[in-house]
């Protein structure tokens, strides 16, 4: 296919994306090295992207996938409400996901035009999950919302920056619009800090090319991941394939939505149809457009080989349909603050089972859908506190050769999300936790055997307002693949003096006493047939505490004896063919 690149050097090419993605990651290092909140020193939820004059992302090497495959839609919105009106030294901010770009509320964008020599060359730009932005309930995970105007604050496209200059009206209404005002206003200036750094950059890049090749070097750079995207699509047959996943409630009561996607892959390219997929929902794991996007770039990216170019180029022979009024296209005022994770996950779920029909090699299978939950209260300063316990992730789901990871953030993070560091946390917060290990039989069972999520357990001895998010609480969610079983469902409890026990719902709110919270999050699928599974791998899950010998004897047919676990060979040769036989 001739793009007009053919003339540009490969190595220069090559070495522009590598510098970009360098780029976007020093963004990334100054943002964990600056900001106040422990949502981004310690867990690094925010992501760093560039994007070229047009708004087309060129590089998103930093951080979190559901966060940068959409960010071409914030870039855009810019452009569409400010063209013309961009300054050097301006700064946007935006999060509506309606009318800005925006995945989801949470998620602010700092863009900021990079300008070499007078003209408007890239924008380097941070999207970043607040700690709280009002809203109904602390931690901006309203659960009870039923419209958008219950989860905070919403954000059009704004100069925060103007030729330099900081907007402080402006400033202090985003402040007055926190409970955790002190944090937002150093995340800020550490959002704006990373895209400067970006921006120098990406300027001294630009000028060492010279400005026309360096924008005919970035457009090479899309049209080669087109290439690569279309040549992977090659090895795969021409057909349509069909699939589903399903969230089982609406965050107010038992209700299965479905997710459902029709690829049609053909000469051209690929086709990713979501028609037939549910109406939109009345709770807050409604997707917007750019999620959608997003959670399909991801799916699809995730699919294939690992160097395959991250840009918004590699998916340009992709067509999404996306039914407005569905799940995964929300009409206002409908709440979405959840559906960066969930209907994210069902999405890429519901992909990941299309494209496995194509080529079953690649198949994946199920993650564990996570459950956790935010504690909030006050102080003895008076201050406020949003406290997310992120030590319960979920397990992930095995792929043929390569058991699933026993605990992994998010499925929408493919591991960019990091898993706090308890001693800190306890040090931050008025919390004990008292347990955090890997679960016991969690995992599906398999040849490779799912991630077996974890047991955690923490203790507030104080009084504290709860947002629980725990869709995968009590049905299975990790499914396995060719023979491989589902991972354990999730449990969720809090203990508190004068309630006792309290096994918490899906999606609520709730304000308890000193208590006590017991988490046993959700594990992956397993793949193949469990009692293919190599004895010595079956051996090792049980002296490591994740398989019992109980179950290694009923589900993989390994019979194991004495104190040290040896395998018993000839028992288990004889226990497997019984059970093969049966």
């Amino acid at each position: 296919m001739d793009d007009g690149m053919s003339t540009l050097d490969p190595v220069q090419l090559a070495l522009t994306q590598k510098r970009l993605d360098h780029i976007a990651k020093q963004m990334g290092w100054v943002m964990t090295r600056t900001a106040r909140s422990p949502i981004f020193n310690q867990s690094h939820d925010f992501s760093c992207f560039i994007a070229d004059p047009n708004g087309t992302l060129v590089s998103q090497a930093d951080g979190i996938p559901i966060h940068t495959g959409g960010g071409g839609f914030s870039v855009r919105a810019i452009l569409r409400v400010f063209g013309g009106r961009i300054e050097d030294g301006d700064v946007f901010l935006l999060n509506d996901p309606y009318v800005a770009g925006g995945n989801h509320l949470p998620d602010w964008v700092i863009a900021r035009p990079v300008f070499v020599d007078g003209a408007l060359v890239a924008f380097a730009c941070n999207r970043a999950h607040q700690s709280d932005i009002g809203g109904g309930a602390a931690g901006t995970y309203n659960s009870a919302a039923t419209e958008i105007f219950h989860e905070g604050i919403r954000l059009p496209v704004l100069k925060l920056i103007e030729k330099g200059v900081l907007r402080d009206d402006l400033w202090q209404l985003l402040l007055i619009n926190s409970r955790t005002s002190e944090l937002l206003d150093g995340d800020l200036r550490a959002m704006i800090g990373s895209t400067r750094i970006g921006a120098e950059r990406i300027a001294a890049l630009v000028r060492e090319a010279g400005a026309g090749l360096a924008l005919d070097l970035f457009e090479g750079i899309l049209s080669h991941a087109d290439r690569r995207f279309r040549a992977a699509l090659k090895d795969l047959p021409n057909g349509v394939y069909e699939a589903s996943d399903y969230t089982n409630n609406d965050c107010f009561e038992l209700k299965d939505t479905v997710i459902r996607v029709k690829l049609t892959l053909g000469d051209e390219g690929l086709t990713v149809d979501f028609t037939g997929t549910d109406p939109q929902m009345r709770g807050f794991k409604n997707s917007s457009l750019a999620n959608t996007y997003s959670a399909v770039y991801m799916a699809l990216a995730s699919f294939f080989e690992p160097d395959l170019p991250r840009n918004e180029g590699t998916f340009r022979c992709v067509k999404i349909v996306a039914p407005e009024g569905s799940v995964v296209n929300a009409k206002p005022p409908a709440p979405m603050t959840m559906c960066t994770v969930f209907v994210a996950h069902e999405i890429v779920h519901a992909v990941w089972k299309a494209m496995a029909q194509a080529d079953p090699s690649r198949a994946c299978a199920g993650w564990g859908k996570t459950i956790h939950n935010i504690s909030s209260g006050t102080r003895p300063n008076g201050q406020r506190y949003v406290l997310y316990h992120w030590n319960g992730m979920a397990g992930g789901g095995a792929v043929p050769g390569r058991d699933g990871f026993n605990q992994i953030g998010l499925l929408i993070a493919l591991g960019g999300l990091v898993i706090p560091d308890v001693e800190v946390y306890e040090q931050l917060y008025p919390v004990h936790i008292t347990r955090h290990e890997f679960r016991t039989d969690g995992g599906g069972l398999g040849a490779f055997r799912g991630g077996t999520g974890v047991i955690y357990e923490a203790t507030q001895p104080d009084a504290a307002d709860y947002t629980f998010r725990g869709e995968g609480l009590r049905y299975q969610t990790g499914y396995g693949i060719d023979g491989g079983g589902f991972g354990a469902a999730g449990e969720m409890v809090v203990e508190s003096a004068g309630r006792g026990r309290v096994e918490v719902p899906q999606f609520g709110l709730d304000r308890f006493g000193p208590a006590h919270l017991y988490v046993a999050s959700p594990g992956g699928g397993g793949v193949g047939d469990p009692l293919t599974r190599e004895p010595e791998r079956v051996r090792r899950d049980v002296r490591d505490g994740v398989v019992s010998p109980e179950s290694a004897r009923r589900d993989y047919g390994v019979v194991l004896k004495g104190r040290r676990a040896e395998i018993d060979v000839e028992a288990t040769s004889q226990e497997r063919n019984r059970r093969n036989a049966a």
